[in-house]
C-alpha cells in the first residue's frame, strides 16, 4: 500500500492492526534494495500486520512530521502511535526479529 498525505491518518491511526511504514525515496539505493524484501515480508505477514511505503520525495510534509533523516526508516506503529523505528536496509530475517521484539509475530 502506498501512503499520501490524503490516506496515511486513516492507514495508520484507524487501523485495527499494527502497521508497518518503509520511508523510501526513488533516488535511494538501500531503499530500491530493501524494495523486495519489504514486498516478500507484506506476503508473509499480512493480515496480522499491514505494511505500507511512504515515498519520502513526493510526501515530503509526512516525512517532516515523522521527522525522517534518513532513509530507508521503518516506523512500526500500533493503533496510531509509534512505538519503534529503525533506519537501514534489513535483510527478511532481522525484519522478522526486530518486529518479534516489538510484539508482532
Amino acid at each position: 500500500m502506498e501512503l499520501t498525505a490524503a490516506n496515511v491518518a486513516a492507514t495508520v491511526n484507524h487501523n485495527e492492526i499494527p502497521v508497518l511504514v518503509d520511508c523510501w525515496a526513488p533516488w535511494c539505493g538501500p531503499c530500491k534494495s530493501f524494495g523486495p524484501i519489504f514486498e516478500k515480508a507484506a506476503k508473509e505477514l499480512e493480515p496480522k500486520l499491514r505494511l505500507a511505503k511512504l515515498n519520502t520525495e513526493v510526501h515530503q510534509q509526512v516525512a517532516a512530521r515523522w521527522q525522517i533523516r534518513s532513509i530507508p526508516t521503518l516506523i512500526l506503529f500500533k493503533q496510531g502511535k509509534e512505538v519503534a523505528r529503525i533506519s537501514g536496509a534489513l535483510p527478511l530475517p532481522q525484519l522478522k526479529q526486530w518486529l518479534k521484539e516489538h510484539g508482532v509475530n
